[in-house]
């Protein structure tokens, strides 16, 4: 769906089955990801910001048919509302109705955005691993933006070089980047408004895979949703909005 409606990725022709299991086959890409090309040269962290925006903002500009492609939304309120068991009442129910209120819109979304995932053949950059397409509103991808360069790592910052291959400083600076390309400002306070929301849904989206699916130790997985709490303890008590 994505390649059909403009979105520069690779040309999927074929799907096979093995056994019980499904594959999608692709064309074969001579390319490097957006990840080794900034390891290998970090000057070439701005470009690739403003690369990266360039297809982020294709996407986005792609417009959708009711129920097209799953709704971001509904499976945010979900998140939402698992954390009112672990924040104050008055938080957990703010931070549903904040999710609630966001804009039903049709923009494509490719939620899980971020370096390793955008890619370079020749002159052309292209997009893969398309399996958590969706819609609805770009707050939504923002925050999972924020997690792969930031929120994934606010325990140990060493998860973004594991992920990613870069240190945690590249990943924030590659977000603040993205903010500053995508939104074509680099007013400190609007950037930041933009950031405390896509934390917010981040953080709810984050407590609920600690609680539910997190792999790490216990003593880790406590210390991380402790964070979480926090965060949205703190955060969403400011928030007005939750949609630009």
């Amino acid at each position: 769906k994505a390649f059909v409606m403009g979105v520069p990725t690779a040309i999927p022709y074929d799907v096979v089955q093995v056994g019980d299991l499904y594959g999608s086959v692709f064309e074969l890409l001579s390319a490097k990801s957006f990840a080794k090309l900034l390891i290998a040269d970090a000057s070439l962290l701005d470009e690739l910001a403003k690369d990266s925006v360039d297809i982020l903002k294709t996407i986005h500009s792609t417009v959708l048919k009711p129920g097209e492609l799953p709704d971001k939304k509904a499976e945010a309120i979900v998140w939402a509302e698992f954390c009112r068991d672990y924040l104050p009442a008055e938080v957990g129910e703010k931070l549903v109705l904040l999710m609630k209120e966001i804009p039903d819109t049709l923009n494509m979304l490719h939620g899980d955005y971020h370096i390793k995932n955008i890619m370079r053949q020749k002159d052309e950059n292209l997009l893969i691993d398309m399996d958590t397409l969706s819609m609805g509103h770009p707050i939504f991808e923002f925050a999972a933006i924020y997690l792969a360069y930031v929120g994934f790592s606010c325990i140990d910052r060493n998860n973004v070089k594991e992920f990613l291959g870069i240190t945690y400083e590249q990943g924030s600076a590659f977000w603040h980047a993205t903010l500053k390309y995508y939104f074509g400002t680099e007013d400190a306070a609007t950037l930041c408004d933009i950031e405390n929301k896509a934390a917010v849904i981040g953080y709810a989206r984050l407590l609920r895979r600690t609680v539910r699916k997190a792999k790490e130790s216990e003593e880790y997985k406590a210390r991380l949703l402790e964070y979480c709490v926090q965060a949205l303890t703190d955060l969403v008590p400011q928030m007005d909005s939750l949609s630009f």
